[in-house]
């Protein structure tokens, strides 16, 4: 697959290093970039934990930890899924997430880093750094008190939440584990705030090395509990290894970032702090908009919970389709907010409209490609990541058209990730609130109707419709109020990655899947000793042949995207 690696927004020369010279705004342009410094010293240096980066070396580093993180986390996943399978079991875990991320949406908003990178450019750019760090430390203290009793009130009334709101078809003993692991990854919020907290100290100082290691050490941390509790606390080791992870990926690894940077803990509590007020404007619009990207995983708990494994079966397929959505839009998105919000603060809004808009037609673009080889391959990626061991083929059968369907909507995801973090950056709150809640209002009922016609699939597709409204309303949001233009977007690019993701995909899914299915029988049961192997030849066999296919379909369209790629990759 191509690497979303390339979906950068521009920035300005001043916030590069001074021997690199930045790509202006625009379409996919094959131009070369000047470079002042060796390929290899350039790649280390990206690597130093100080590295002040521009918004493509930030992709380059978020997209790479991404990728490995994804990687650690289907490792996760397929470890699960072997020693555990899908099971009531399984899906209590996959539900005892549901309650801890509902405290920290409403209690900070889910979205620390965006309101505070923004602020803190705002002092930034007034030198006043000082009394940014004293907001910052205000609110850290404040909230952690807050957090705390918040987690103490929630781990006492863990149970009847759940049986109300949660997973209301559990049956008794699910209920109660899934109880048991909610109270365990309660305290884990805690860590995850105050982490993100003295992250967005090094987001504004565009240090992302350390935003880069948290998912990595997270997963790694999950895997741990389950390998070496396991035998003495069952599935909840892996809740234990969870809330390690919050605890040294977010909290650890950020303390130390901003220790180095010369931030030092302040034991302040100063509510009469001006910005103290403009945070709350800011968040509390964040707070109470559960928006559906939020809330799309309690609809799929509270329908689905009534099966045994389904939960288990639908977690698995968004795990295996968050891997490329988190490099497209989720890398892209947290690389492109520093800079968009430096734009904004500098009243450079002609920059800000064509860097946005540029984001947004890379990560469409590469999201339609990669959509056509997950959807060709579905079948084998889910085989080779979670068959085998207590996952059953019926598993991976239902998983894998799971997965087709939660695809389909990968652009979308993709698009509605840079369009949000564009009213983010211009300390716009309250608008896309107020849209995301609307849309819900609109989803909500599609999920019942789905789940009552095509059950667990039904969810799926439901999360689709969803999605899709709220990008196409987010980007219209931000085309009337002359932020980013709908006209500036590449449509001849991302046609041309339509026709190339068509052709590529149908390709491979007639060469590997289709004749595959005809000749299967004919391998008996030798077939099944040999399943997971098969599945790896299929799924490498049949990448290079999409890979193959793509290019060539995108340079007989007149596409400048493979010769950009090519360049790309040699960082040259």
């Amino acid at each position: 697959m191509l690497s979303p690696a390339f979906c950068f927004i521009p920035c300005e020369k001043s916030c590069a290093t001074p021997v690199e010279s930045i790509e202006v705004a625009g379409k996919f342009s094959d131009q070369p970039i000047v470079r002042g410094r060796s390929q290899w010293s350039r790649g280390l240096g990206m690597l130093r934990p100080s590295h002040s980066h521009t918004a493509y070396t930030a992709s380059i580093l978020l997209a790479g930890s991404s990728f490995l993180s994804n990687i650690i986390g289907l490792v996760r996943s397929k470890y699960v899924a072997h020693v555990f399978g899908a099971s009531g079991q399984t899906d209590a875990y996959f539900a005892a997430f549901r309650l801890p991320d509902l405290m920290n949406n409403f209690l900070v908003g889910g979205a620390v880093s965006i309101t505070f990178v923004t602020l803190l450019n705002h002092y930034r750019e007034k030198g006043d750094e000082e009394e940014g760090e004293r907001l910052i430390f205000t609110v850290l203290n404040l909230m952690t008190l807050v957090l705390t009793a918040a987690t103490l009130i929630l781990m006492a009334a863990a149970k009847p939440l759940i049986q109300r709101f949660i997973a209301p078809r559990f049956g008794p003993a699910e209920l109660e584990l899934c109880a048991h692991m909610t109270r365990l990854l309660l305290p884990a919020q805690i860590f995850l705030f105050a982490g993100s907290v003295l992250g967005a100290t090094l987001l504004v100082r565009k240090q992302f090395w350390f935003q880069s290691f948290q998912p990595i050490v997270y997963n790694l941390c999950i895997i741990a509990g389950g390998v070496f509790l396991h035998y003495r606390f069952g599935i909840s080791s892996l809740a234990i290894g969870a809330t390690c992870g919050f605890l040294l990926g977010s909290f650890a690894i950020n303390t130390w970032g901003a220790y180095r940077a010369g931030v030092r803990y302040q034991f302040v509590i100063d509510l009469s702090h001006p910005g103290l007020k403009i945070w709350l404007k800011m968040a509390l619009p964040l707070m109470f908009g559960f928006g559906l990207p939020f809330l799309d995983q309690f609809f799929v708990s509270n329908y689905a919970s009534g099966s045994s494994g389904d939960i288990t079966r639908l977690g698995n397929a968004k795990q295996l389709f968050s891997a490329p959505m988190a490099m497209l839009a989720t890398a892209a998105g947290v690389a492109s907010l520093p800079f968009f919000s430096q734009l904004w603060a500098k009243g450079k809004r002609f920059e800000f409209a064509v860097g946005a808009a540029d984001a947004v037609s890379r990560v469409v673009a590469l999201g339609l490609l990669t959509t056509s080889v997950l959807v060709a391959l579905a079948h084998p990626i889910v085989g080779l990541f979670f068959g085998g061991g207590r996952f059953t083929a019926g598993d991976v059968d239902r998983t894998a058209y799971y997965l087709t369907l939660y695809t389909l909507s990968l652009l979308f995801w993709s698009a509605q990730a840079i369009y949000a973090r564009s009213f983010y950056a211009a300390g716009i709150t309250w608008l896309p609130m107020l849209a995301s809640t609307a849309i819900l209002v609109v989803a909500f009922p599609l999920y019942s109707l789905g789940f009552h016609h095509y059950g667990a699939a039904g969810l799926a597709i439901a999360s689709d419709v969803g999605i899709a409204l709220q990008a196409v309303v987010l980007g219209l949001l931000l085309h009337r109020r002359r932020m980013v233009s709908l006209a500036s977007l590449d449509y001849a690019e991302m046609g041309r990655c339509l026709v190339a993701g068509l052709v590529s995909g149908a390709v491979v899914w007639l060469l590997f899947i289709r004749l595959f299915a005809q000749f299967a029988p004919l391998l008996g049961a030798s077939f099944l000793h040999h399943a997971r192997l098969i599945d790896l030849g299929t799924l490498t066999a049949g990448t290079l042949v999409w890979l193959l296919a793509a290019k060539w379909v995108l340079e007989m369209c007149g596409s400048a995207l493979p010769r950009v790629m090519m360049k790309r990759l040699k960082l040259s």
